[in-house]
């Protein structure tokens, strides 16, 4: 699992039909802290989330098994929004 924050969209007009009716958007890893990693990931969004909203993704086989993705060609879900983050 990762955090990170909603940072854009994707519209893709030609794509698998298994994707049809998905909304894709562009994460931007960031740490515990709130602070921007290293590059960017598309990811299917499973629960409504917004640009600017702070995160939970998963990946690989994890992110097929997210609510609406079984049998789809993803690799990247957007599973939970953070509402706050606590380090001990």
């Amino acid at each position: 699992m990762i955090l990170a924050r909603v940072v854009g969209t994707v519209v893709a007009t030609r794509k698998d039909p298994r994707l049809e009716g998905k909304k894709l958007l562009i994460l931007k890893p960031i740490s515990p802290e709130g602070k921007d990693e290293a590059g960017y990931v598309v990811s299917v969004d499973t629960v409504s989330a917004g640009v600017g909203e702070r995160v939970i993704a998963v990946a690989g086989s994890s992110a097929r098994m997210a609510e609406g993705c079984k049998d789809t060609p993803v690799d990247n879900s957007i599973i939970g929004i953070v509402d706050e983050v606590h380090l001990d």
